[in-house]
């Protein structure tokens, strides 16, 4: 009895570990955030690398280590969507990376503000890269509210982390903005 009890045990387990519910699936929606939100998140460390290496503002590098500690494992995270997406995704069009102004992705830094940003020292510094960084977060909210009714528990759960997250860090941001002399 014992041996059925176990076979119908592993029977069940391999049935439902093989069933494909739909709802598991990453949508075309969620695959494509991943294929944005990945370089913007990358962007986000790269600043963040600066400014441990750059401000003497103690909370502006805890700050920036902070940032960088949390959006590098959910670039890891979103890299496995993509590993178990669809075959057939090809990503997105290219001209989704533009805001309403024709301005790059959402909130990301050109390359003459990142060279401004690396050449910059000091307050001038922590300025920029305050300033760079709240456009920077507020465009990762608006692209995460792509996913945050996403049907994939996964992809939804991530996207309100990264609005609680993002939201947080720009009123902190705001107020040592606000505090530099």
């Amino acid at each position: 009895m014992r041996v059925v009890f176990s076979l119908l045990a592993v029977l069940l387990l391999l049935v439902s570990c093989s069933s494909t519910n739909q709802s598991d699936k990453f949508s075309s929606t969620d695959l494509m955030f991943a294929d944005m939100m990945i370089p913007h998140h990358e962007q986000a460390i790269q600043m963040s690398e600066l400014a441990i290496v750059i401000s003497d503002n103690e909370q502006i590098v805890s700050l920036a280590r902070q940032i960088k500690g949390a959006q590098a494992p959910e670039i890891e995270q979103m890299k496995l969507w993509q590993d178990s997406g669809d075959p057939g995704h090809m990503g997105h069009d290219m001209m989704e990376d533009f805001d309403e102004a024709g301005n790059g992705m959402m909130g990301m830094l050109d390359e003459s503000e990142i060279s401004e940003l690396e050449r910059a020292k000091g307050v001038e510094f922590d300025r920029l890269f305050l300033q760079g960084m709240i456009a920077h977060h507020e465009g990762a909210i608006d692209m995460a509210q792509m996913i945050v009714d996403s049907s994939n528990a996964e992809a939804a759960a991530l996207g309100k982390a990264i609005i609680d997250s993002q939201t947080t860090e720009i009123a902190k941001m705001k107020t040592l903005l606000a505090s530099l002399v």
